[in-house]
Parts: structure tokens; C-alpha cells; sequence
């Protein structure tokens, strides 16, 4: 049968494990992104399976459920977070319960523009200012420094696709990875602008991800530590839990990756500080009448 650019499929390989999107067909042979996680493939046509209406949907309602449960979750811990500051405002901490709060601004480069569309509808539900800009990876290493420069930003968000190959080395060997190198140089690349830590938080990664290497280079957060694949949406959800930290708190590893769909065996990192800043007093603008 005839496949075309965009055409939702299986791999009869995997046992139609995974939904891809079919990127480019070339010779018979089909470059495959991952309809809901960050993983780059290629198969022979011959092992694609179209996806019938029923089971697609059925596959994307499953989808829906587990972003559901996931954002649930996050809108809890935001719940106490900001209980918390109200207490502490209502307590005299502020010594005013008229305060206002400066949000953290996300940079968030991806590889796919359909999932960067995704990403900016959750940053924006969850109440987050971010700047999406859709780059190849290959690109990502040239154009992060204007970008910084311009947005400057106090989350970069690095990611888009990218796999692991046993047939072009060992898992240490980072020539055997499709984009975890970009990925690693695009965070040095940032480090070299702003190398603290906890002014410039950075998660950097996609599915299988040489996870060590983007540490090395910089990254607060990365994947995968055991190579498995991470779900489109997770980079964002530890983004926002930095952002509604206050930057007077710590968030522990486990804090950050625990309302992520994918978990500590596709994340990790390293302790970082919250970027939320509350000041006061609340100024309420004065009407020219």
C-alpha cells in the first residue's frame, strides 16, 4: 500500500507497539517520529501498518487520559505552593497581603513543530510565559546564543527527537545517538552565556538521550538515563515546576520528575532552585478620571 507525509502507522516489528508520524519516505524506506513520544526511527515500508479510525482514537484517548492524570497532578502541588505563600503573606511574612509575583520566562526550542504546538498549549494552561521556536537539532547549536540574548530567558527547554543505535556503537558512545551531540553542544553553547545554575535552568533531551553527556555539558535536567523513550509533554512539566517554585526553596530530583508521564527511568538531574519571586506591594493602576 501507499504511504504518504503524515500518515499515522505502526511497526508490525514491534508488534505495533509505538504510533509514529511517517516524516519522509525515500527508496522505499520511511523516516518515523513518535506521535506522543520524542523517538526517531526509520523502517522499511513493508513494516508499516496503517492505523485504522477505531483503534487510532482509542490510542488517543488513552493518550488524553494519562496527560489528564499528569496535569492533575501538577495543578496540586501548584495548589499548595500557593496556599503556602498565602499563608506566609497573611502571617506577616510580607507584612502585606498585597503582593505580586514575577513569573519565570521558558525558552523552548524543539525539533518537531507539531509537538512544540502542544508544548505551548500546556505552558499556556498552566499559566507560563514561553517563547517556541521550532529549529532542525542540527540547527540548535548555531542559534541558541541570539536567542538567549534576545529572550532572555530563565528556562531553555532543549529537545525534539532522537534515538539510539546499538548497530553504530556502545551506549557511552555518543556517535551513536541521532541528536544528543546538538543537544549537548546547544547547552554549552547557553552555559557559555549564563553558567549558574540556578539562574539559567536547562532540561535538554528527547527519547533515548545520552543522558550523561547533557549533564556534563550543563544541563539541570536530561534524558534518559536508561535510554527508554519520554512522552512530548514531560519537559514541560518539570519546567513548570521550577517555575512555581519560589526561589528561596529547593527542588529535589524526585520533586521535579514525579508528575511526569515518563519518570526517573527516562529523567534526571541534579537539585535546583525555584525561580518564582514574590514582591509587594501589589500596585493596582490609577485611572486617568
Amino acid at each position: 500500500m501507499g504511504f504518504t507525509n503524515g500518515d499515522l502507522v505502526t511497526r508490525k516489528s514491534y508488534n505495533n507497539d509505538l504510533l509514529f508520524r511517517i516524516a519522509s519516505i525515500k527508496q522505499d524506506q520511511a523516516i518515523l517520529y513518535g506521535e506522543d513520544t520524542r523517538l526517531q526511527a526509520d523502517a522499511p515500508t513493508d513494516d508499516l501498518v496503517p492505523l485504522q479510525e477505531r483503534e487510532l482514537e482509542k490510542r488517543r484517548q488513552k493518550e488524553k487520559e494519562k496527560e489528564e492524570f499528569s496535569y492533575r497532578l501538577f495543578r496540586q502541588d501548584y495548589q499548595l505552593m500557593k496556599e503556602k505563600r498565602e499563608y506566609q503573606a497573611t502571617d506577616g511574612y510580607f507584612n502585606d497581603s498585597s503582593y505580586f509575583q514575577v513569573p519565570a520566562r521558558v525558552l523552548h526550542l524543539d525539533g518537531d513543530q507539531m509537538y512544540l504546538r502542544k508544548c505551548i498549549a500546556l505552558y499556556q494552561r498552566m499559566g507560563l510565559q514561553a517563547h517556541g521556536v521550532h529549529l532542525h537539532e542540527k540547527e540548535m547549536p548555531h542559534e541558541i546564543g541570539a536567542l538567549v540574548e534576545k529572550i532572555q530567558p530563565d528556562i531553555i527547554v532543549i529537545t525534539g527527537h532522537d534515538a539510539y543505535s546499538k548497530n553504530k556503537g556502545q551506549k557511552n558512545d555518543l556517535r551513536a545517538y541521532r541528536n544528543s551531540k546538538y543537544f549537548a553542544e546547544t547547552v554549552r553553547e547557553a552555559r557559555r552565556i549564563n553558567p549558574h545554575l540556578d539562574q539559567l535552568v536547562i532540561f535538554a533531551g528527547a527519547c533515548q538521550s545520552h543522558f550523561e553527556s547533557l549533564i556534563r555539558a550543563g544541563a539541570n535536567f536530561a534524558s534518559s538515563p536508561l535510554r527508554i523513550n519520554i512522552h512530548a509533554l514531560d519537559p514541560v512539566f518539570i519546567a513548570a515546576k521550577i517555575a512555581y517554585t519560589p526561589f528561596m526553596e529547593k527542588v529535589s530530583v524526585w520533586d521535579a520528575l514525579r508528575n511526569t508521564l515518563t519518570g526517573d527511568k527516562g529523567m534526571g538531574g541534579i537539585e535546583t532552585k525555584g525561580l518564582l519571586r514574590t514582591g509587594m506591594p501589589y500596585l493596582v493602576e490609577e485611572s486617568d478620571e
